[in-house]
């Protein structure tokens, strides 16, 4: 579960309508507006043989992460700009429940982009 806090807002440069999803597989999932108050994503994830594996996993084995990918939406076109590479910990494989809290505004106010490690996600097991 991926719970996201402190969206950014619904224009960034040159781009309106802003949204973020999660990224389950090669499609936008879940898209929440940038202005919204909260995001919350659920998706499956298994772990084989302690490898973290699922349709919105994605990576190398032992380098697996969950994307989150913003976009400007516009018919059946998602716009992606951005995306951000929530590294998944292998010190949770065996919890039941895995939740991601993270911040989705930047240092800089804009969307959160590129490879997020703690301290920028808290991952807990509940």
């Amino acid at each position: 579960m991926i719970e996201g806090q402190d969206l950014p807002g619904r224009t960034f440069g040159p781009y309106a309508d802003v949204h973020v999803a999660l990224q389950v597989r090669s499609d936008p999932a879940g898209p929440v507006p940038g202005d919204a108050a909260s995001a919350h994503w659920e998706t499956e994830v298994r772990v084989v043989d302690g490898d973290f594996r699922g349709p919105a996993v994605h990576g190398r084995r032992g380098e697996r992460f969950l994307y989150l990918t913003w976009g400007s939406p516009a018919g059946d076109d998602w716009g992606r700009f951005r995306r951000a590479k929530l590294m998944l910990d292998p010190a949770y494989a065996d919890a039941s429940v895995l939740v991601g809290t993270l911040a989705l505004t930047d240092e800089k106010g804009g969307p959160r982009c590129a490879r997020v490690v703690p301290p920028a996600i808290a991952w807990s097991a509940s």
